[in-house]
Formats: C-alpha cells, sequence, structure tokens
C-alpha cells in the first residue's frame, strides 16, 4: 500500500512533527509531495519525498520547472506528473505527461503518473477512452517499469468534497490495470472517513491525497486506514 500526500500549494504540516506521527506506521509506503521551497526540509525529516512535477529536460531556459538532476541533488525520491491541476489550468498533455514521465524514471526517481477523466466525459460514457488515451501514453513511453505507480484521479472528485463510490473506483482501477499493470492510487477527497472503504477494494493500491494530506492527524489516519486494509 503506498500513501501519498499533495500539498499541492500550501506550506502543508511540519515535517519533524509529521515525520514523527508516521513513525509508528508499519506496511504502508508514505510519500510526501509539498511544494518545491519545502523539498529540502522534508528529505531532512527523513520523510520520502516526492516533488509535484519534473521537466524532461535536464537544463535549459524553462522558467517556473525543475529537472531530475536538480531534484536528486535534493535527495527528492521522484515526483508527480499529469496531475488534473496541472492538465486542466497549465494545458499539459498526455504526450508531455510521458514525456516528463520517462525522463524522471530514465534518470532514478520515481513517478506517480495522473489519469482521470472529468465529469462531462463521465457523464458521455467516455471514462474508459479517456483513461485508455492517458495510460497508452504512460505505458508506450514508459513500459512496466518498477519504480513507476498511476494515480486514478476522477477530475470532478478533485477539491469538490465529491468521491467516488469505492465501487466506481474498483472498475476504474481494474481497467487501468488491464492496460498497463503498475499499482494504482485512489485520488479524489480522500479523508479519513471514506479511506477504509475505498482503500479496501482489491485493485485500490493506496491513496493520493490532497486536502486531507495538510493535517498531520488526518494523514497519519489515512495511513492507518491503508494499513489495516491489508494487515
Amino acid at each position: 500500500m503506498i500513501v501519498a500526500g499533495n500539498w499541492k500549494m500550501f506550506p502543508g504540516p511540519d515535517p519533524a512533527a509529521l515525520a514523527a506521527r508516521l513513525a509508528g506506521i508499519t506496511g504502508v509506503d508514505v510519500i510526501v509531495c509539498p511544494a518545491y521551497v519545502a523539498l529540502a526540509r522534508c528529505v531532512e525529516a527523513g520523510l520520502t519525498t516526492y516533488a509535484q512535477n519534473v521537466h524532461w529536460e535536464t537544463e535549459g531556459a524553462y522558467t517556473g520547472e525543475i529537472s531530475a538532476p536538480m531534484l536528486l541533488r535534493l535527495d527528492v525520491g521522484g515526483s508527480l506528473v499529469g496531475h488534473s491541476e496541472r492538465r486542466q489550468y497549465f494545458g499539459e498533455t498526455d504526450a508531455g505527461v510521458a514525456r516528463r514521465a520517462q525522463t524522471a524514471l530514465e534518470a532514478g526517481l520515481g513517478v506517480i503518473a495522473c489519469v482521470g477523466e472529468t465529469q462531462e466525459e463521465r457523464d458521455a460514457d467516455d471514462m474508459e477512452t479517456v483513461l485508455r488515451i492517458q495510460v497508452d501514453a504512460i505505458r508506450d513511453a514508459c513500459g512496466v517499469h518498477d519504480r513507476l505507480v498511476l494515480a486514478y484521479e476522477p477530475v470532478w472528485a478533485i477539491g469538490t468534497g465529491r468521491t467516488a463510490t469505492p465501487e466506481m473506483a474498483q472498475e476504474a482501477h481494474a481497467f487501468v490495470k488491464s492496460l498497463l499493470d503498475r499499482p494504482v492510487l485512489y485520488g479524489g477527497s480522500v479523508k479519513p472517513d471514506n479511506a477504509d472503504e475505498l482503500l479496501s477494494q482489491p485493485d485500490v493500491d493506496g491513496a493520493l491525497v490532497g486536502g486531507a494530506s495538510l493535517d498531520v492527524e488526518s494523514f497519519a489516519s489515512i495511513c492507518e486506514a491503508a494499513a489495516r486494509s491489508h494487515s
């Protein structure tokens, strides 16, 4: 089981306090994805730390980006790629997401690659088509890589308080795994009160947590639910 906390553009909890709270939880790989300014502090606290994005070039005139070698120099372990907010607000494409993932993996980083459909796409019964296009791009670039993890995040459940039912999550995860046999995390308003039910689904291999990862106790509760689900 893997639980990753995406702090987005928030300061996030104190890394040392979080590390201390998580110390007694076993059977779960816990990852934090802070803003760039907090990467070093999270690493120093002993947390497995991923960036929120990574570029495909090692250096160059790419204002606002960060490269895999830069992350490695900070002892950062990996990066998210393709989060729905990057796709929605910054125009990231399937090809670009796949390129970021491929470069990060080749550099020795771990990758959590995000996929998911919008409400309009789900309403039009296009969920599988959208997921197939997104996952195929990642698979074609990266293959079945042992440091690659996928995250299914229905866009309509990101920051909205809406959550896929456990049955919906299971259906989507099983489909994604039929395309690329790698662990798949569920992301979409995961909270302590729904974590047990979501994480107990057979094809849900963990969670990508947004808002609930900004509080030490709520994030730890989700990590404990992950530990229970496969104990």
